[in-house]
């Protein structure tokens, strides 16, 4: 079991999340993040290092492309337990990220406004957010991943309890909620679009 030592955390609803990123901080936990999060925690006293530093790439396009960056997602899909994969990710310079906390853009409630319009329901659809919590479930076996802004105390509870990790069995139960929250969201866009 490792020690999360690097977390990714970009979230819509931030019930909760200085509170969480605080304690990851003091656990020795590396804050990644980006945009209205980082401000958020940096304003909370957390201590965070943007996305767009680490990846060396800035944000662009009005905030479409933040962690869709090679240094992101390799970070996450490594595989701890091959010795080719951290060979490559040493000759490339690349970082393991250990925990990935995010949630996505508020499609539904965004469609569910009257009037709104299809233009303002293709902007709402979040691309980032998917991928990222699909690649960090994905890779259950090292990497943390949390959709759910409930689920905060009893990750730093075990954590503390665990030397600074999480157990496999939590990590294989938040991956199956992500597959569950993707799945619903897709749905959702499809849903709205069959009605246009």
């Amino acid at each position: 079991m490792a020690r999360i030592r690097r977390a990714l955390i970009s979230v819509t609803d931030k019930t909760g999340v200085v509170d969480f990123a605080r304690e990851l901080a003091g656990l020795g936990v590396e804050i990644l993040s980006t945009g209205g999060t980082a401000q958020a925690l940096r304003q909370g006293g957390v201590p965070v290092i943007e996305v767009s530093e680490f990846t060396g790439f800035p944000e662009m396009l009005e905030g479409r492309v933040k962690t869709l960056h090679p240094r992101v997602h390799a970070g996450i899909l490594f595989r701890r337990d091959k010795a080719d994969h951290g060979e490559q990710m040493a000759r490339h310079g690349l970082e393991p990220i250990d925990l990935v906390a995010v949630n996505l853009y508020a499609f539904e409630a965004t469609v569910a406004r009257p009037g709104v319009t299809l233009e303002d329901a293709i902007e709402n659809i979040d691309i980032g957010g998917p991928a990222l919590l699909r690649a960090a479930a994905k890779n259950y076996s090292a990497v943390t991943v949390v959709v759910d802004p409930a689920d905060y105390p009893s990750i730093i509870k075990e954590m503390k309890a665990e030397e600074g990790a999480t157990r496999l069995e939590t990590r294989f139960g938040l991956a199956k909620k992500v597959y569950a929250l993707t799945h619903a969201y897709d749905g959702a866009i499809t849903k709205y679009l069959a009605g246009v």
